[in-house]
């Protein structure tokens, strides 16, 4: 687990909202069941579990939903999830979350946006590098610290945001989705995913915000055969998007038709686990693509809803499907192609990763 940890690693599926660190939650749930909104008793031992079932899982959606409907909350999860990030080495993170509309907190999804991106500028434990267009403000620049892996002298991490259209969203909202990604470019903003309960919304309700994102040039990543749906995948393929996530329901053509587009899959083996959509790990789809040499990334999905971290599901692979030190660096080396960032991101993140590969003696 060290020298996972010691690994450089980059996260390209992380939920921002199912990532919250469970002390926070803990705080946060008890302030509210002590102003009455929800019975404390009720989420305490959830919070304090990690081998969660998936009731409790849901159970927790539906807390952390309720919890991130102002302003100061979102700020100060999105600074706590990228400080966590960055401990675990990873040195370059697209984080995912859909923008929210609460009006009775005066909350529109630009508002959201800007409390996630006040967020990142509160870090101070490392340097977080937002877009080459707008760096946090000078107040906010972390001290010089030691970094194991990077050889700089200061311990960075670069942040992407995805901003999700979740599938109980109207068309007229995903594609305020979409504009509001457009407009929050030079901010960091990169790409677009899709996601949600896989069971409700159609595909082709999203269809039209989705097209006009990719003819704008924005990068798509779709939450693909969560569920089984033949048609939808087959769909969703044909779109072309960038990336995928999870792949678990496939049948034989999808497979087929998949790596024929050679298109890549961000692989969340705990995640997979714990919602049940994957019996066990050791028949985890990861071996058959990783054996087919398939575009692929370990990701961690929800790090704090299901107890994880990159550096464990790197752990979890590579006593799964037997990968050694040098097959795990390649593995997370080359999910550089796979970022949305520009091409000189991708330089640096190389130049991370080469320096890195000396100081690990591989």
């Amino acid at each position: 687990m060290e020298w996972c940890v010691s690994m450089p690693k980059i996260e390209l599926h992380a939920h921002l909202n199912g990532s919250i660190r469970d002390s926070t939650l803990l705080e946060l749930a008890r302030e509210l069941g002590d102003k009455g909104v929800i019975v404390f008793s009720d989420v305490e031992h959830v919070i304090l579990k990690n081998d969660r079932a998936l009731s409790e899982v849901f159970k927790l959606f539906d807390l952390i939903h309720i919890i991130t409907t102002d302003h100061k909350t979102v700020t100060r999860i999105t600074k706590e999830v990228v400080e966590d990030f960055a401990a675990d080495n990873v040195v370059y993170l697209e984080l995912r979350t859909t923008p929210k509309r609460n009006d009775s907190k005066g909350m529109s999804k630009r508002s959201y946006l800007e409390a996630v991106l006040e967020g990142l500028r509160y870090v101070n434990s490392v340097e977080v590098d937002l877009s080459h267009k707008l760096k946090p403000d000078i107040s906010t620049q972390s001290h010089a610290v030691d970094d194991k892996c990077n050889g700089t002298g200061s311990k960075k991490i670069y942040v992407r945001l995805l901003l999700s259209i979740d599938r109980r969203e109207t068309a007229e909202a995903a594609m305020e989705t979409v504009n509001l990604a457009l407009e929050m470019r030079d901010s960091g903003v990169v790409g677009i995913d899709l996601s949600g309960n896989p069971i409700i919304g159609e595909w082709l309700t999203f269809l039209p915000a989705l097209e006009f994102a990719k003819k704008q040039g924005l990068p798509i990543t779709l939450h693909c055969g969560e569920v089984p749906n033949p048609d939808e995948i087959h769909a969703m393929l044909d779109f072309l998007p960038r990336r995928i996530g999870h792949a678990c329901c496939f049948g034989d053509d999808d497979w087929n038709l998949l790596k024929r587009l050679k298109i890549p899959v961000e692989i969340c083996l705990t995640s997979n686990l714990r919602t049940e959509t994957i019996a066990s790990v050791d028949i985890h789809h990861f071996g058959d693509l990783y054996k087919s040499n398939h575009p692929l990334i370990l990701c961690t999905d929800d790090s704090g809803v299901f107890s994880t971290s990159l550096s464990a599901e790197y752990l979890l692979a590579s006593s799964t499907f037997g990968l050694g030190k040098k097959e795990m660096f390649e593995l997370s080396e080359k999910a550089i192609e796979f970022i949305f960032a520009c091409d000189g991101v991708k330089r640096e993140l190389q130049m991370t990763f080469a320096t890195a590969l000396k100081k690990l003696n591989l």
